[in-house]
């Protein structure tokens, strides 16, 4: 992962009272107590969404980041990154050279926070269960390749899969294959409202307002066994509205660090000020990445043309310097360029933007300009330089002449169910990755099941190309098969990439850890962070 840390004297305007504010006994960063995470994430529990937190719906990175702290799974990404290993198992592994038998032994005194012991029986209950209640969420696709769950005795579990998956180490790794108490969870339906039990490194204590989480009080769980070193007996995050008052907050000292979403122009006050202050800034590798998803159903955007046209002229350099600068880079396929298997496959199609070409391709298919759409964003779950970049790309599209298109913004809550239920056209999303696998920035936009409902579906991608790549331990031998599938996506267009960003992290300068609390695919480590003297 690459890293660059950079100390930082206080910025006036944003965070000019931290200095002073440290050691403070109102603040955050002098109680001595929870080390204080903010965060814009919002979780809300709502008719459409009253489960937030239970592993067979939760599907986005902030509710997962409440989860990674508190249920368990089998398997863990490590901290330099890598290969998953062990976490509730002390071992597990293909048992056969098809890589269609995994077979995981739990740890020894394995327990629930509430003092129950976990047996394989727990493991498979929790696992079958979100394969069974299949939440419109999707998540439940991560476990699309498993047939049948066995347990031997009451430490071996034993999966069964219907096709060679090399990927299924890391899905064991994800939330929806948390390890819940049967006790405490429905096997036929989800659990409502905020409260979740597990075995990970805490427990957790939700405070709420309304419909809405506000504060995530998490303190170490005492019967936690694991590979973790928790570095912390308590963590308490809380969800601002946007970023201005989450900066004020740090600013305040009300919090000891904040991530994500900063908006660039705070990110970019901190990185131009000077290396001796209060607060730290690092940088972190990030696989983020967004894209503009189409309801090919829809009848503004079902000519295939009319997507290429939009690819053909929406101009990503342009996008990304105008509004984030040197926080994100242009992106030209599902893939971000780090993740091996990627290819331009976009620009290899379409080359530099070029509204000519775009004419030309709207002509052919016989379509009447402009075309009026409407493009869909939320206006609070991906920072607020969000409707900076829809402003961009509807004046890139309209600047053209061949496009007559409209913006509309909505809160996350809303947002989710109407895209959901195919009410938009075209519509604005972004993707922090389950897994650092290539595989994991495709199928789930396109194999069956897909989390975007989507409905584009690709025969052969679906019944061949997906899986050729995941028969391919050596992530290397699938290129071929990953590269097809990139260049039929930018042919097609279901899916419209536009930038891969870069992570970021402030803290107050008593905070260690703070280098390791994000991994590339924006993991939330809580159990990084301790009290000290940074640097």
């Amino acid at each position: 992962m690459n890293r660059k840390t950079l100390v930082l004297p206080t910025v006036v305007g944003l965070l000019a009272p931290v200095l002073a504010g440290c050691g403070g006994a109102d603040g955050g960063s002098g109680s001595g107590d929870a080390i204080v995470v903010g965060t814009t994430d919002r979780f809300t529990a709502t008719k459409d969404a009253p489960a937030p937190l239970d592993p067979a719906y939760s599907y986005d990175v902030g509710t997962w980041n409440i989860l990674r702290q508190t249920v368990q799974t089998l398997m863990i990404q490590p901290k330099g990154e890598g290969d998953p290993v062990p976490e509730a198992a002390k071992s597990c592994g293909f048992t056969d050279s098809g890589n269609e038998r995994y077979a995981c032994t739990l740890r020894d005194g394995l327990k629930f926070s509430s003092g129950d012991p976990i047996t394989a029986e727990d493991v498979k209950f929790s696992i079958d269960r979100a394969r069974a209640i299949k939440a419109d969420s999707g998540v439940f696709a991560l476990l699309s390749t498993i047939d049948t769950v066995e347990t031997q005795g009451d430490d071996e579990v034993i999966f069964h899969l219907k096709t060679a998956d090399a990927t299924f180490p890391f899905k064991l790794s994800t939330p929806v294959a948390g390890i819940v108490n049967p006790d405490d969870y429905d096997k036929g339906k989800l659990r409502d409202g905020f409260a979740v039990d597990g075995s990970g490194p805490y427990t957790l204590k939700a405070e709420a307002d309304g419909d809405e989480m506000t504060r995530a009080v998490f303190t170490k769980n005492p019967n936690y066994k694991g590979t973790l070193d928790v570095k912390n007996d308590k963590v308490e995050m809380v969800s601002y509205k946007d970023a201005e008052d989450m900066g004020t907050a740090l600013d305040k000292g009300d919090i000891d660090l904040m991530t994500r979403t900063m908006t660039p122009e705070q990110i970019k006050k901190l990185s131009d000020a000077s290396a001796d202050g209060a607060v730290d800034l690092t940088e972190l590798a990030g696989l983020e990445i967004r894209y503009l998803a189409f309801n090919t159903d829809a009848p503004t955007v079902k000519t295939k043309a009319v997507r290429q046209a939009m690819a053909q002229i929406i101009d990503r350099s342009r996008l990304v310097s105008e509004v984030y600068g040197t926080q994100a880079e242009p992106l030209y396929s599902l893939v971000p360029a780090s993740v091996t298997g990627h290819s331009n496959a976009f620009f290899n199609t379409y080359g530099d933007p070029d509204p000519a070409k775009a004419k030309a391709l709207l002509e052919e298919a016989d379509v009447s300009t402009p075309v009026k759409l409407t493009l869909n964003y939320t206006t609070d779950h991906y920072g607020a330089a969000t409707k900076k970049e829809f402003e961009q790309l509807q004046k890139q599209l309209n600047d053209s002449g061949l496009f007559d298109v409209s913006l509309q913004g909505t809160p996350w809550a809303t947002f989710v169910p109407a895209e959901r239920k195919g009410e938009y056209a075209v519509y604005g999303m972004g993707w922090f990755p389950d897994f650092p696998d290539a595989d994991n920035f495709l199928a789930p936009f396109l194999d069956k099941d897909n989390f975007l409902k989507s409905p584009y579906s690709n025969g052969d991608i679906i019944n061949n190309l997906i899986p050729e790549s995941r028969r391919e331990a050596d992530r290397l031998s699938a290129a071929k098969s990953l590269t097809e599938i990139q260049d039929i996506v930018a042919k097609d267009v279901p899916v419209l990439p536009l930038w891969q960003g870069k992570q970021y992290v402030a803290s107050r300068d008593n905070v260690t850890g703070s280098a390791y609390v994000l991994n590339s695919s924006a993991t939330l480590q809580l159990w990084e962070l301790s009290r000290g003297v940074s640097g």
